[in-house]
């Protein structure tokens, strides 16, 4: 469990047996989205744990990792700054999550986490069109090495926004000046401080900021924009 459970300021570690290895990537992931630190799952069976990580910008995890398969704390590991994958001996754990908490520069005396979210550049409502997405789209493959290009949309206005599916938020947002219109969904934010955020602010000028795709519920040339943050805009 993690809701409840002793974490480190710099770190969120859950393991346990019974959870099926394939999906530990996603869970840690969404982990590391929710906390804004990183995360390691493992999943637990016949005594060896099957460990994946996701981390956020300015705390490498898979140095730490191969520094614990070093020390001869692993099976085996290793990964890249944002992510890593390990195996690991049950009765270990705990030794390995203190290791990693260590080797990430947990202490009293860190400066609290705080998130950054990168931006390609800046956008307006009438510039999201699908040829631009259609261009970032031959950009691909994206990942670490090529991140998907992310854009803000400064100044606009949320004019629409309903709950959808599981915990997502479909939202219109609006150009203050010509009234051009964006479809947008924030994904998994029911019960965060963004989705209070998105769906209590409508009216004020804001700035959002997410990835530019081609809308295929409506099909045909419409573009979404997919919510990863927004603020309110300072005037």
């Amino acid at each position: 469990m993690v809701e409840g459970a002793p974490q480190s300021p710099v770190l969120v570690f859950a393991a346990a047996e019974n959870w099926h290895p394939g999906v530990i990537g996603i869970v840690a992931a969404r982990l590391k989205e929710r906390y804004e630190r990183p995360a390691c799952v493992v999943a637990v069976a016949d005594g060896i744990g099957k460990g994946s990580g996701r981390s956020i910008a300015g705390l490498p995890l898979g140095p730490a990792v191969i520094a614990a398969r070093q020390a001869g704390l692993l099976i085996n590991g290793g990964g890249h700054a944002m992510a890593a994958g390990f195996t690991v001996v049950a009765e270990r754990l705990d030794t390995l999550r203190a290791f990693l908490v260590e080797r990430l520069g947990d202490g009293f005396d860190r400066e609290p986490l705080v998130p950054e979210l990168r931006i390609d550049g800046a956008l307006s409502i009438a510039a999201a069109q699908c040829e631009l997405v259609d261009h970032i789209t031959r950009l691909a493959p994206f990942g670490v090495a090529n991140p998907e290009p992310r854009f803000v949309f400064p100044g606009v206005r949320i004019v629409h926004a309903e709950p959808v599916g599981t915990g997502h938020l479909r939202c219109t947002l609006a150009d203050p000046l010509d009234n051009i219109r964006l479809r947008a969904v924030a994904f998994r934010v029911a019960g965060t401080p963004l989705g209070q955020f998105v769906a209590e602010t409508r009216g004020a000028a804001i700035h959002v900021a997410g990835h530019l795709r081609r809308d295929s519920w409506r099909g045909g040339d419409a573009v979404q924009l997919s919510i990863d943050d927004a603020a309110a805009a300072i005037t």
